[in-house]
């Protein structure tokens, strides 16, 4: 699920860091707590305050923007939490075909889940679904699977944590750092809907 590369998108990692700052000047989410970017946290940019514990509400769908390299939280049609996350080596475009390394898009299901996954824990997304089994199938091809939303590698090395914050490294997942995922595997339920746009 991992292939590492050399091409770093810095300009993704500074236009998170500038939204940041405009959502903190805003007042929307302005607690700095909420504002990490440290090695192996999340960056967790809520779209309104932070809710108590016992008032968060029900996920109902998980959206993410692959252009933005965003993962938000719906409830009710509204965002109540937005990670930054790293996508597939190739993410322009919908995967095809397996070693493709593009990270779907369309309508899928979060339908089961990996505690024991070796990149900390992982969510899967029911990707292929009908209609790509038959695209592939009739281009001779494998559509591929195990399209995970994930946390970083168990097996880390020395030296890359800073890449897996600025780099599309995965062969297709979205991945996460292990304190976003954690909340993302506490928040949501199997079962629930996850729309993936351009």
């Amino acid at each position: 699920m991992i292939r590492m590369t050399k091409r770093l998108t810095l300009a993704t990692g500074f236009s998170l860091i500038f939204s940041t700052f405009l959502h903190a000047d805003s007042g929307v989410g302005a607690d700095p707590q909420e504002f990490r970017l440290a090695l192996n946290q999340s960056f967790s940019v809520p779209v309104t305050k932070p809710l108590p514990v016992s008032e968060i509400p029900v996920v109902d769908m998980v959206l993410v923007k692959k252009r933005d390299r965003t993962l938000s939280l719906i409830s009710n049609g509204v965002p109540f939490r937005v990670y930054n996350i790293a996508l597939g080596d190739d993410p322009i475009g919908h995967k095809q075909f397996e070693g493709d390394e593009r990270t779907p898009e369309g309508a899928y299901t979060l339908d089961w889940r990996n505690p024991n996954s070796h990149y900390y824990k992982s969510i899967h997304v029911s990707y292929p679904n009908p209609d790509d089994i038959a695209y592939a199938e009739s281009r001779g091809k494998d559509p591929g699977g195990m399209i995970m939303i994930h946390g970083w590698p168990n097996a880390m090395k020395a030296g890359m944590s800073k890449k897996l914050l600025n780099e599309d490294w995965t062969d297709g997942c979205i991945a996460l750092t292990n304190t976003a995922m954690d909340e993302v595997w506490r928040l949501v339920s199997d079962g629930t809907p996850i729309v993936i746009k351009p």
